[in-house]
Parts: C-alpha cells; sequence; structure tokens
C-alpha cells in the first residue's frame, strides 16, 4: 500500500473532487433565476467537502482531523440534499442525478470509515 503522503493521495479527497466537477456540470442546467440560490448553495456545499478533507489532513492532531473529517460529512448530505432537491424541481431528472447521488454514497461510507480509524488509533 503506498504510503499517504498529502490529501490528494487520499481515494476519497479524489472521489469528492471528481463529485465537484458532476455537481458543477448539473448545476448548469439549473434556470439562471437559482444563480444566488440553489446553484450557489450547491456548489459550496459540494466543494466544502474535499476542503475539508485537505485542511483536516493537514492538522496536527487526529482530534482536528475527525472533526473536519465530519464537517466534510455534512457538507456531502448537504449536497445529497441539494441535489434531490433539484430533481424534486424538475431541474434534472434521476437519471441525470443518479451518478452523482450515487458517487455521494460511496465517499460517504469513505469518510465515515476513515473518521472511525483515525478515532480508533487514538485509543
Amino acid at each position: 500500500m503506498a504510503q499517504i503522503q498529502s490529501h490528494r493521495d487520499l481515494i476519497v479527497w479524489q472521489k469528492s473532487m471528481d463529485m465537484v466537477v458532476q455537481v458543477y456540470q448539473l448545476s448548469t442546467h439549473f434556470p439562471s433565476t437559482e444563480i444566488y440560490r440553489l446553484t450557489a448553495q450547491i456548489t459550496r456545499s459540494a466543494a466544502s467537502v474535499p476542503a475539508n478533507i485537505a485542511e483536516g489532513h493537514a492538522r496536527g492532531s487526529g482530534k482536528d482531523y475527525a472533526h473536519f473529517l465530519a464537517i466534510a460529512k455534512g457538507s456531502l448530505m448537504e449536497t445529497e440534499t441539494f441535489l434531490m432537491l433539484a430533481v424534486r424541481l424538475n431541474y434534472l431528472s434521476e437519471n441525470q442525478a443518479h451518478p452523482t447521488l450515487y458517487l455521494i454514497t460511496e465517499i460517504s461510507k469513505m469518510l465515515t470509515t476513515l473518521r472511525n480509524r483515525i478515532l480508533q488509533s487514538k485509543n
């Protein structure tokens, strides 16, 4: 297994970056009236996921890292909610949203596993 030297080496960070790109691409389907509403919220929450993973990884303690991973998970769930809202508002079809929702589920599991490992290693 390769040594993790940077947050960029973390698969969960890489997948989170992919998710952000997908969210930005999906948000282009939203009406222009949503630019300062749903579009701004979903892109901000999506970008917050890899940003918090990176910030947590850069922190000096496992406790801080775990805290930032929890924040990343919260932002991920926010993104999922906004994406599901976009489907309900008929800005996106379920087929359009499905790949990103699937990726969100995968990232969520990875964040939970990573956070649990960090918290267990402190004991």
